[in-house]
């Protein structure tokens, strides 16, 4: 059987939706319109052929009277091309009044249970083409995230950015605390990365004049899953010459809250059980929120000693820094329900980030939060060589004491920081996590489409 290569002049069957809801109860009017899509109900009623077709911007009713198109010889998941009138039937159902119909690929398999949609999580994952047939919330999210993506540059290209790509194979690696995926470069005879960060190329380029660039691409950590984590992840990273973290928190606040209005139509939205609004943002002191919970110290062992007293097992944590992240990612993290600024970090944890005026042990750092889970990190970055040469020092430091997370240091880097980088506000926001938020998505592999799973047994 030979089926057509195309189906030109169609339209989508949203606007045909919108016509038809127009009509009077019983009426067919207007002009010819062609659709395209999937077929994925059927209903007969003798020579009236009731079918639901489905594209990507929604569903709709098919009157399709036998005696115009011949037999309906047809299949659910089949694929067909028709042109008709609009029409609402006697109940007020909008519909197409088929006049010709013809069947574009044919569907060779049963689809699951279209009433019930597609319930298996695993099945929904490792085939997520079904997920998206039969599951119209899947749709809808996979729709919404590219809505928010189109969002976030829109902000940005209007307020002067620059978008920009950098390599994802990379000689070091480096921007984030994280083990890398390594391979083999043939072409060079060399051991490459997969980028964990795009931030030290980025910064190359503010050091290079571009004054505001970003960047939204793929980063990938060789470490474990969860529900917010995905070894393999989308993040946007900016850099603004000229800016500071405290610009950076106020155009960070800017950004969320117009895609989440121009996705949603409102900033609100509901995750995880909590209603959170993004037009408003607390900001909180690190020191304050571990104080909170009687957890701030600058003394590893009266620190390791509060978190043991409170259950938590510290035996790999080496360093005086990581129990601060423990305790931070163990207490005062899941607290941060309603959208808040965690700012001014150690600078043990911040090999990157600007001193404070008025203490140098503290740096101007923050990260994001909402519903208890971490959307992006920020600074004010470092911009003086020797300081950088100097801190990637003090992780090599941290690394010889057991800290497995470290940054290598980049000597490359270092040379561009010594040909003067303006000050500069930087930032990483994680397009996952933010569509989890947006879509009311309680794990990160509902808005991948395609995360990495396991073999099966």
């Amino acid at each position: 059987m030979s089926l057509p290569k195309r189906f030109p002049d169609r339209v989508e069957i949203a606007s045909v939706r919108a016509e038809a809801e127009a009509l009077e109860p019983g009426e067919e009017r207007g002009e010819t319109r062609r659709l395209a899509g999937r077929v994925m109900a059927r209903r007969d009623m003798g020579k009236l052929a009731f079918l639901d077709l489905v594209d990507r911007s929604g569903r709709i009713q098919l009157l399709v009277r036998g005696e115009k198109t011949g037999p309906v010889d047809l299949d659910l998941g089949d694929v067909i091309g028709v042109s008709g009138i609009p029409a609402r039937t006697k109940k007020g159902e909008p519909s197409l009044a088929v006049e010709t119909l013809e069947l574009l690929a044919k569907n060779r398999k049963p689809l699951p249970d279209t009433f019930h949609g597609l319930q298996d999580v695993e099945t929904r994952y490792r085939q997520r083409y079904l997920d998206l047939l039969v599951n119209e919330e899947s749709r809808a999210d996979a729709l919404l995230r590219t809505r928010a993506v189109t969002a976030i540059r829109r902000y940005l290209d209007e307020h002067d950015f620059v978008e920009v790509e950098t390599p994802i194979l990379q000689p070091r690696y480096g921007g984030a605390f994280a083990e890398p995926f390594v391979t083999h470069y043939n072409a060079l005879d060399a051991d490459y990365y997969l980028r964990i960060a795009t931030e030290l190329y980025l910064k190359r380029l503010i050091v290079g004049g571009l004054e505001k660039v970003y960047e939204i691409g793929k980063d990938f950590r060789n470490e474990g899953t969860s529900f917010k984590h995905q070894p393999e992840f989308t993040m946007l990273e900016w850099y603004e010459a000229y800016a500071d973290y405290r610009d950076t928190m106020d155009r960070m606040e800017q950004l969320v809250a117009f895609v989440a209005k121009e996705v949603n139509g409102t900033t609100r939205s509901t995750f995880r059980g909590h209603e959170v609004d993004f037009a408003s943002w607390r900001r909180l002191k690190l020191v304050d929120a571990l104080d909170e919970h009687g957890l701030w110290t600058r003394n590893a062992d009266e620190l390791r000693t509060r978190l043991t007293d409170r259950e938590v097992d510290t035996k790999h944590d080496k360093t005086w820094a990581q129990l601060v992240d423990h305790a931070l990612e163990r207490f005062v993290e899941p607290a941060l329900i309603e959208p808040t600024i965690l700012h001014d970090y150690p600078i043990e944890l911040s090999p990157f980030a600007r001193a404070t005026d008025d203490d140098p042990s503290i740096v101007e750092r923050f990260e994001y939060f909402v519903g208890g889970m971490e959307l992006g990190n920020a600074f004010s970055e470092l911009n003086d060589s020797e300081e950088q040469a100097q801190r990637f020092a003090m992780q090599a430091s941290e690394r010889a004491a057991g800290a497995g997370e470290t940054e290598l240091g980049d000597e490359d880097y270092v040379e561009a920081l010594s040909y003067g980088m303006p000050p500069t506000g930087g930032l990483g926001l994680g397009i996952d996590r933010l569509t989890m938020v947006l879509a009311g998505r309680d794990t990160i592999r509902d808005v991948i489409l395609f995360p990495a799973l396991r073999d099966r047994a």
